[in-house]
Formats: C-alpha cells, structure tokens, sequence
C-alpha cells in the first residue's frame, strides 16, 4: 500500500514531459477559472436585491462601455502592437480556424438536434445554440488571468498576454460577419411570424410603409386622372442616380453593414492596418513613437475591460434562467449544454492536431495552438444571443447562457488542463 502512495505522490508531484507535475498543470488551469469565477460571484453579489449596486439598467450601461470603448483599446492596442503584414500571412489559419469551428459545430448541433427533437419553432436556434461559440470576450478573460500567473507556462506574462490577445482580436471581424448573415438567417421567426406559441395564429399585420406609394394617402386608384396636364419630362440622370441609390440601400439591407460596422471591427482593421505599414507603426506602437501616448492611453482603458465585463456577466446572472426555459424544455436544454461544452471541444482538438501536421500552423508557437484550441471549448456566443433577442427568441438565448455558461466554468478548466498536458 505504501508503493502504492509513494508511486502516485511522484506521478502527481514529479515533473512530466513538459517539466511540469500534474498538480501543477492542474493549479495553472484551475487558478484562472478560480479569477473570473470570483469576479463573476461579485457582479452576481452587486447585482443582487440584497446590495443592488448594479440594477438592470447599470448593467445594460456597462455592457455598452465595455462593448464600444474598452474592448475596442483593448484590440487596438494588443493587436496593433503584436500584428506585422509577415505575422499576417503566418496567421491566416484563425479565421479559418473560426469557420471550421462553425460548421463543424452546425453538424453536431444538426445531429443533436435530429435526435433530440426540440419543441417548434426552436430546431434551427437549437443549432445555433451548440455551434456559436464564445471567440471574444470569454477567451480574452481565461488568457489574462493566465498570462498574470508568473508560473504560467507560455513564458513572460507581458508577452504572454500580448500575443493571445492579439490572436483572438484577429478573428473577431470573421466572428462578426458569421454572427450577422448565418445565425441572423438562422434564427429567423417560423412562418407564423412568432416564436410565442400563443401569437402563432395572429394575422401579420402589413406596416403602411409596404403599401403603393404612388398615391397619396386618402385617395384611391380610380381618383387619378388618366391624362396629366403638367407631365415633367423624365431625366434619364436622376433616374438612375436613383437606381444606383436603391442599389446600395439593397446592398447594405442585405448584408446587414450595419450590424459588421462595430466598434471592436473597426478597431481590428484599423490595427491591422497601421500595424501592418512600419512607418506607421513605428509613429504610434512602438514605446518611443511620438503618438505612443495614445497606444498606452488604450492600454489602460483595454485594462478595464476584463473586471467590467466579468462583474456585468455575474449580474446578468441573477435573475436565474427566465422564463424561456419552460419553453425549450429540460431536455432541449441538457443537450444544448452537453454538446456545446463536451462534443465540440474534441472535434476542435482533432482539427489543431490536423492543422498542426499539415504544417498550416507557424512552428512552435504555443500560444497560437492553445488560442485555436479555445475556440472550439468556449460556451455559447453572448452576440448570439443578442441576436437571438434581435429574432424575437431573447428570453429562450438567456435561458441557454445561464445554464451553458455556469457548467463552462466545469468543462473549460478540464478541457484547458488537457489542452496545456498536450501542448508541453
């Protein structure tokens, strides 16, 4: 029995192949699930009745803050610094990486869905629930809290910080354009035009805008005159100025530019822009740079963003999962929550190991394996979810980000201790 012990106390405590023991790999990816569970647990606490610091409405404000200025700093200045137009060409793989965690995780949602059958209308947003992963904000939090660990085995934590924050920033415009042309269509509202049950037999009601605008209003189509006394000659130039106007209204409608034109986009391409031309880096990134008070200005905001964005999650929290999960059923929800954070996860692994041999992937670079390795194991998007509220099914995305999102703090620090077991 005494073998026994000594045999597995050297196996827990003995360093492994990557020079470190099992209970340290296990303290390296705990202790930053450990950060953002503590954090989260004070937004829940502030945002509680018992405290009420942050209402409902503080947090909407939050959430804006961090969305339109602290999350933009933080890619800015991250990304712009660590991006060089080599470093472009050597990272093509994350947006890919990003697509093929989307329609692979579609399929596994498909097949789930398939078996499990989910209540109508929700076939498709139960697809989309298991295939949009979290590629920003989640994956931003666990590499700070693991960066700030001097023990952490990815080497110097400013660096550290520096390039995983870089990588994810980089596919964060790919995320955007998935989120509002894919999951848009997908969770478009049934034919009945509701995802309410109960407003399914309502008649559409037709919005005035929709109806002939040739006549004015409150008169009919037998009140016009046939012949025109004053019939202004057509102008050939305004006509189709008019038409090139319509064109891209179409355009813009249809590709929903506005939704992609966002603050953290924005802020992406212009880092990859100016990071990607050295004179300009070299006037605004670099420490000694005339402009560099303004990088280090964003430094300071992007700091923010990791707290606020935590304490605003753990308030949302507080209201439990709502009342949309009575309509998905208990069913529909355990799978959602079981593929999204246990089959997805190896499907990714399979694929950076792929990656990896086919060379696609730059050489010895650590980080980069681990960051692709994150974006299959994340839980469900928070952007899908505003989507989702944008559809109509608001109250049914929350119920899924509740529940996914409070068994993810399980999954991830299991599927992060094997990921770092791999890697070293």
């Amino acid at each position: 029995m005494d073998r026994v012990s000594r045999i597995l106390f050297s196996v827990l405590t003995e360093p492994q192949r990557g020079g470190q023991s099992f209970i340290t790999s296990i303290k390296i990816a705990v202790l930053p699930i450990a950060k953002v569970f503590t954090l989260c647990f004070l937004g829940f606490l502030m945002a509680s009745k018992y405290v009420n610091i942050l209402p409902a409405n503080g947090r909407k404000l939050l959430n804006g803050l961090v969305f339109s200025l602290l999350l933009p700093c933080l890619i800015f200045s991250q990304l712009g610094q660590a991006i060089t137009y080599e470093k472009l060409l050597q990272w093509w793989f994350i947006p890919v990486n990003i697509v093929l965690a989307t329609i692979f995780g579609s399929i596994i949602g498909l097949i789930v869905a398939t078996i499990v059958r989910p209540p109508y209308p929700y076939f498709k947003f139960t697809i989309i629930q298991i295939g949009i992963g979290n590629i920003g904000n989640v994956p931003l939090v666990l590499i700070a809290a693991l960066c700030r660990d001097p023990s952490n085995p990815f080497g110097d934590s400013e660096i550290c910080a520096r390039d995983g924050n870089a990588y994810i920033s980089f596919g964060q415009w790919v995320g955007a354009i998935i989120l509002y042309t894919f999951v848009f269509q997908m969770l478009s509202p049934p034919p009945e035009g509701s995802f309410d049950v109960e407003d399914a037999n309502l008649p559409i009601k037709v919005p005035n805008k929709e109806r002939l605008p040739s006549h004015p209003s409150g008169s009919s189509a037998e009140q016009v005159p046939l012949l025109a006394t004053n019939v202004a000659p057509a102008d050939s130039s305004s006509s189709n100025k008019e038409k090139v106007k319509k064109f891209f209204k179409f355009l813009y409608e249809t590709l929903k530019l506005k939704q992609l034109i966002q603050p953290p986009i924005i802020a992406s391409i212009i880092a990859i822009i100016i990071g990607c031309v050295p004179v300009l880096k070299r006037l605004i990134f670099t420490s000694d740079a005339p402009l560099y008070f303004f990088t280090d200005s964003c430094l300071i905001l992007g700091d923010a963003m990791i707290p606020c964005i935590l304490l605003a999650l753990g308030g949302n929290l507080v209201d439990g999962p709502g009342p949309g999960s009575s309509k998905i059923g208990l069913k529909t929800t355990v799978a959602i929550v079981f593929a999204r954070l246990c089959l997805v996860p190896p499907t990714g692994l399979s694929i950076v190991m792929l990656a990896d041999k086919l060379g696609f992937l730059p050489a010895d670079d650590k980080m980069f394996r681990f960051v692709l390795l994150l974006q299959y194991s994340m839980p469900t998007s928070i952007l899908a979810g505003a989507v989702a509220n944008l559809r109509g099914c608001g109250k049914e995305a929350a119920s899924i980000l509740f529940w996914v999102h409070i068994f993810a703090v399980i999954s991830m620090a299991g599927w992060i201790i094997l990921y770092l077991n791999i890697l070293f």
